[in-house]
């Protein structure tokens, strides 16, 4: 069958070098220098301002209703005017802004108004403050940070949360419902109309490189969360990475529809900043790749085509349901799309073909599509792959300044980075600074990688798991757990969405599955009058994923790639116990930990695992 042609797109176009060392090591690097950039990402929002003062930088609603939009003239008013008030208030890096609210305008201005006068903010995962019940998370964050101001959305909302986790005394900034009897409140209508004096402009003035612009923490899910540094360079370097890779933006300004939370490297940092660095304009999807909230995605896809997207593979899978089903939603997707991103698992080959498939059928061509690896310590751009693949999961080539080491270890390469991206550490921990570098300064990152073709590091590599991840069987045969968790997804087409993988001083590998309701609806006659016990143990539903798990097996190499048995993970994850992220990656080591029952059940003859061999 004769391929698709691809969407003509300008992207990067880079020459890989490498060393072989003597030791086995490998240092791969990008011949082609990084760009200039500038000492500081609000020099970009000041440009904008002045050279496109009307175009649109965000934008938000809060259900269906019509968008309330801010411009990049408007935007550099409120953030000179916040900055203004965070001065007075005595911010500082030793007293930082703490943001708890979930993405909006007002939590944009806030950050950038910290940012601008050289005072970092932290924001926070919602959840910390909403989900949790003892407010420890936020506890261990205000030690580490010693916070000067918090901010929300929802004063009554979140004052138990700010006065349990903070303290009473702490000043408080609201959007709405001020909550009444609570010194040093302050509402965001007042600090917006704050006049602004010289001061703010001496502060901007002051800031650099060095500058720390904010604290990203990471999850926590081996204990505190930890404040990881992003300065002015990490920032600045990885736009100009990033503008070098999706060369596009030099030409057109992007259009962004993102939920991603800005607590999380991902979006707080690239997707955020997109859209400043290159004078783009950044519309807030209210929703989440969930059943709950996956129609305002849509809804808002229905209205604004963007020109780059990035989402998550369950997220990218709700999407193409969705298209199949609704014409405007899929011609309005793709009527300017230019690049599409995944990142956060392993994006299965059945929701990798049918955008490919959707793609073509509305544009005659396919997209580009594409995915990297990174994370909060690496800003977090740091390796991509442009390159036409297919199937997923290449993560590419290293971005323009990044040098990777791989290191030989247990049959495979770790991983470590270098370049302007990288954090100097973690804030007021020598420490954990010290523990992540090795001694020719490289970042650890904690992820292992193999080449998509041996020996060569032009065509990239892929992700071959978390080193903290990975255990031996029995027989001390090793388990690259994130390789076989991404087969296992894709090999369930669609029935499961994830999986923790089980064996660690096992003779053989179990799964607990991560269940997709509605797909294991479908199965069952009368499904939805059915519980989601009755669906989980439906001898229809039971039969399936045997038949997957059949397959599965048959295409596997050895005992450190065939699940043997599995079971369903019936009761959510728990965000409060660091199982999963509010960007829903599952973290294993956590699973594994708090569901130790389930692990026991898995290989003790309950009667609710399921195995190839028993008929249903």
């Amino acid at each position: 069958m004769t391929q698709k042609p691809m969407r003509d797109v300008k992207l990067w176009s880079p020459l890989v070098l490498w060393e072989n060392r003597a030791n086995g090591e490998i240092i791969v690097w990008r011949e082609d220098p990084l760009g200039p950039y500038p000492a500081k990402l609000n020099e970009r929002f000041v440009h904008w301002a002045n050279a496109a003062p009307e175009r649109v930088w965000i934008a938000d609603r809060r259900d269906t209703g019509p968008w309330r939009e801010v411009t990049y003239a408007e935007g550099l008013a409120k953030v000179r005017a916040i900055g203004q008030f965070l001065l007075s208030l005595g911010l500082s890096p030793e007293r930082p802004l703490v943001i708890l609210s979930e993405n909006s305008i007002e939590h944009a201005l806030m950050a950038l108004g910290a940012q601008h006068v050289g005072i970092p903010s932290a924001a926070l995962a919602p959840a910390y403050s909403t989900v949790s019940t003892d407010f420890s998370k936020l506890r261990d964050i205000a030690g580490q940070i010693t916070p000067g101001l918090v901010f929300a959305d929802d004063g009554n909302a979140f004052r138990n949360a700010v006065d349990s986790g903070f303290g009473a005394e702490v000043p408080f900034a609201v959007l709405d419902n001020a909550p009444s009897g609570r010194a040093n409140t302050f509402r965001f209508a007042d600090i917006v109309a704050t006049e602004p004096t010289e001061d703010v402009d001496k502060a901007f003035a002051t800031v650099g490189p060095d500058t720390v612009a904010k604290f990203l923490f990471t999850s926590g899910t081996t204990g505190s969360p930890k404040a990881v540094i992003q300065t002015q360079r990490m920032l600045c370097a990885n736009q100009e990475m990033v503008a070098d890779c999706y060369a596009y933006f030099r030409d057109e300004p992007p259009v962004l529809v993102d939920w991603s939370p800005w607590n999380h490297t991902a979006s707080g940092n690239k997707v955020f900043n997109i859209a400043i660095y290159n004078g783009g304009s950044y519309y807030i999807d209210r929703g989440k790749p969930t059943p709950a909230l996956i129609g305002r995605t849509l809804a808002a896809l229905r209205e604004i085509s963007p020109t780059w997207y990035f989402n998550v593979p369950a997220g990218y899978e709700m999407l193409v349901n969705a298209m199949r089903e609704d014409d405007t939603l899929r011609e309005t997707f793709f009527k300017n799309l230019k690049m599409m991103i995944y990142a956060g698992a392993g994006m299965a080959q059945h929701t990798w073909d049918a955008l490919n498939e959707l793609a073509v059928e509305t544009t005659g061509g396919r997209v580009p599509m594409g995915t990297g690896l990174g994370s909060t310590e690496t800003g977090p751009f740091a390796l991509f792959c442009t390159e036409p693949q297919e199937q997923a999961g290449n993560v590419g080539i290293p971005a323009q300044g990044v040098t990777l080491k791989l290191v030989p270890a247990d049959g495979k390469y770790e991983l470590r980075l270098k370049g302007p991206n990288i954090t100097p550490g973690y804030w007021r921990n020598e420490k954990l600074t010290t523990e992540a570098f090795d001694e020719e300064g490289f970042y650890r990152i904690g992820d292992a990688v193999k080449f998509a073709v041996p020996g060569d590091p032009s065509k990239g590599f892929y992700f071959d798991g978390r080193t903290a991840e990975n255990f031996k069987l029995q027989t001390g045969t090793w388990v690259a757990v994130g390789d076989l968790r991404a087969k296992l997804v894709n090999q369930f087409g669609g029935l499961i969405r994830d999986a923790v993988i089980t064996g660690e001083n096992q003779a053989e590998l179990g799964a607990l599955v991560v269940p997709v309701l509605p797909a294991l609806k479908a199965l069952v006659p009368d499904g939805g009058n059915l519980s989601e016990a009755e669906i989980f143990d439906h001898v229809n539903v039971r039969a399936a994923l045997a038949e997957k798990l059949a397959a599965h097996q048959a295409q596997a190499t050895g005992s450190a790639s065939r699940i043997k048995r599995l079971m369903i993970l019936a009761d959510p994850l728990r965000f409060e116990k660091g199982e999963v992220t509010d960007k829903g990656s599952i973290n294993q080591r956590a699973v594994l930990r708090h569901r130790g029952d389930l692990v026991d059940a898995l290989y003790g003859g309950d009667p609710r695992v399921i195995t190839a061999l028993k008929k249903w």
